[in-house]
């Protein structure tokens, strides 16, 4: 019979999902009141705030000055496959899979655009040995893998002096963890992952290099309007200006622009990855005093601080068939929402049954403080039942 009482403190924000992810603290919809609504995003105040969302990503994100940073359709997907289907080719291709976003460009790479490539994978939970990274081929890998709590430690892997491209979907690391400018050409996020904004814009961030690339390229194979960042053999860089290739929300531009503010108000990136590495301590703490949970990530060093992968290891649990693994998982997450103390914690549906809370800087240290003890109950709750 459960002898856990129901815990007196709830979260007060339980909304602890991966993606679209928490808004920032005192968030409300009177923050988009200012938001250019009825008007056209080519008129001259809507690239005004398109400019606008694009600068202060940069200065907030620390792009170093000699990248382009633009918005763009499709999300962190679209800002990917734009990359993908422009720049690959001319080299030999290795590209990292250790989580589900990872297996995807495999799949765009190998299946669609039929490169020879070579694939560097690993299981949920560990790293490819990054020892064969070679620095003649181009490289394409997620910095941080959202769906297994896994990301590389740092650029190390990486060479200085490489002949390829680096592309990196960096969607869950951005404005939580430490990026390597110099060793990464494209780098991707969306804004509904990195900070909380709305929905269905990506952003893409290109190194000379990149640019280089574009400009001195061209794919044997056809180019979708909206991957298409070149006119006449060289780059537009009107997107890179406050253009963009479709038609952008404006509410979700202002959502953006006022996410970017309160980012600056509470002390910039530092500030944002020191949010998100707090919030991991809560679990780190948890976790090594629980002997029911564990972190999916095998090495400390590769733990993600914002989407955080749990397993369930009690014995009663892990001696059950996979199915029912699966089910056990299925019912803690939805016996938390039930009691509104936590929002969309599922495993990700390709990994391996369990929990993933959303750590990254919206969210608040107080809140995965209250979450802790409301995990403890509902696994006692279960295996009583």
């Amino acid at each position: 019979m459960n002898t856990l009482a129901k815990p007196a403190m709830r979260p007060a924000r339980p909304e602890f999902s991966s993606g679209p992810c928490a808004k920032r603290p005192g968030w409300t919809t009177e923050n988009l009141r200012t938001a250019i609504l009825g008007r056209s995003h080519r008129s001259k105040v809507g690239k005004a705030r398109l400019q606008a969302a694009i600068d202060q990503t940069r200065a907030v994100l620390q792009v170093p000055a000699d990248y382009l940073v633009g918005i763009v359709p499709g999300s962190d997907t679209g800002a990917v496959e734009m990359a993908l289907w422009s720049m690959l080719g001319p080299r030999p291709v290795q590209l990292l899979a250790f989580e589900s976003f990872g297996k995807d460009w495999v799949t765009d790479v190998v299946k669609q655009l039929k490169i020879d490539a070579e694939v560097l994978d690993a299981p949920y939970g560990k790293l490819p040995d990054l020892s064969k990274v070679r620095a003649d081929a181009d490289l394409v890998f997620t910095w941080n893998g959202t769906t297994s709590g896994v990301r590389v430690r740092n650029g190390d892997f990486i060479s200085a002096d490489r002949e390829g491209l680096t592309i990196c979907d960096a969607t869950s690391a951005c404005f939580a963890q430490e990026l390597e400018w110099p060793k990464l050409d494209v780098v991707t996020f969306s804004w509904q992952k990195a900070l909380g904004g709305e929905a269905a814009h990506g952003v893409l961030i290109l190194s000379p290099r990149a640019i280089a690339r574009l400009e001195s390229y061209s794919p044997p194979w056809p180019m979708p309007k909206l991957f298409r960042m070149t006119k006449g053999g060289k780059l537009n860089r009107e997107i890179f200006e406050g253009a963009t290739i479709n038609t952008p929300s404006m509410l979700c531009v202002e959502d953006w622009l006022d996410t970017l503010k309160w980012a600056a108000s509470i002390g910039g990136l530092p500030e944002l990855k020191a949010r998100a590495d707090s919030n991991l301590g809560v679990l780190e703490t948890w976790v090594a005093a629980t002997p029911w949970i564990d972190f999916l990530a095998e090495d400390p060093a590769t733990r993600s601080n914002t989407s955080v992968c749990l397993k369930v290891v009690d014995p009663a649990v892990t001696a059950l068939p996979a199915d029912a693994q699966a089910d056990f998982a299925k019912r803690l997450a939805s016996l938390l929402e039930k009691e509104g103390v936590a929002l969309d914690i599922g495993g990700y549906r390709d990994a391996p049954p369990g929990l993933r809370i959303w750590c990254g800087a919206t969210v608040d240290t107080d809140d995965l403080q209250a979450l802790t003890p409301w995990l403890d109950w509902a696994f006692a709750t279960l295996s009583a039942a």
